[in-house]
């Protein structure tokens, strides 16, 4: 992997404490996390609302590692560029959430940001073959988008196994990340299975030691 750090550890927002954004934010990047997860929801593709531009462009002044924004909504193209300039390093859109992904994908690498797709249970792997040279990211949700705290769901072990042959085969450097019941526990299931980034709300957020909580998450 490119990176020293492996698995890279991407702690979710959407499991901090909301009323202390910026502290929070700076506390799980100087905790060791990789990226900072930023969980989009608007109450139509997924059902809970979250937050938007405005709360990513106020973080964005917390810290300098890489915003991973996952956009959990639909229409997603007349946001893009309001996420793009808030701070965006990374903006993953959803394969389910509309009928041009092509025309999005492109659409954010044009903006200066890195494009992801993100694929929820019921979507097979190969729904994303089409646009897998459009990608730096592919996202496998382990839970059904819409609500932190959920159980991991075994099920999706054999996609992100598929995902990392199909990286594999398309010789192009794409992260392969999981999202949704990653714990101490389930880490290294997500991890044999292939993914090299995992995403953590409450096994980070809500651990009374971010930095032990983090490394926890990572195999000995």
């Amino acid at each position: 992997m490119s990176s020293a750090s492996f698995p890279l550890i991407a702690p979710s927002i959407l499991a901090a404490d909301f009323a202390r954004l910026g502290e929070e934010v700076q506390a799980v990047a100087q905790a060791g996390a990789d990226w900072i997860h930023l969980d989009v929801m608007d109450g139509h593709f997924v059902p809970n609302i979250s937050f938007g531009p405005a709360v990513v462009q106020a973080l964005r002044k917390h810290t300098s590692i890489p915003f991973d924004v996952h956009l959990m909504i639909a229409p997603v193209d007349p946001y893009l560029e309001a996420f793009a300039q808030a701070g965006a390093d990374q903006i993953l859109i959803h394969i389910e959430a509309g009928p041009h992904t092509h025309r999005s994908l492109q659409l954010i690498r044009q903006l200066g940001a890195k494009p992801g797709i993100v694929l929820c249970p019921a979507t097979p792997a190969d729904a994303i073959a089409e646009v897998m040279d459009l990608v730096d990211v592919i996202l496998v949700m382990t839970v059904n988008p819409g609500f932190g705290g959920q159980k991991f769901l075994s099920s999706q072990l054999p996609k992100i196994a598929r995902l990392r042959d199909m990286i594999t085969h398309s010789g192009r450097d794409i992260r392969l990340a999981v999202d949704g019941g990653i714990d101490a526990k389930t880490a290294p299931l997500a991890i044999q299975a292939g993914a090299d980034v995992l995403i953590a709300g409450s096994a980070v957020y809500g651990k009374p030691d971010y930095a032990a909580a983090i490394a926890a998450l990572r195999p000995a």
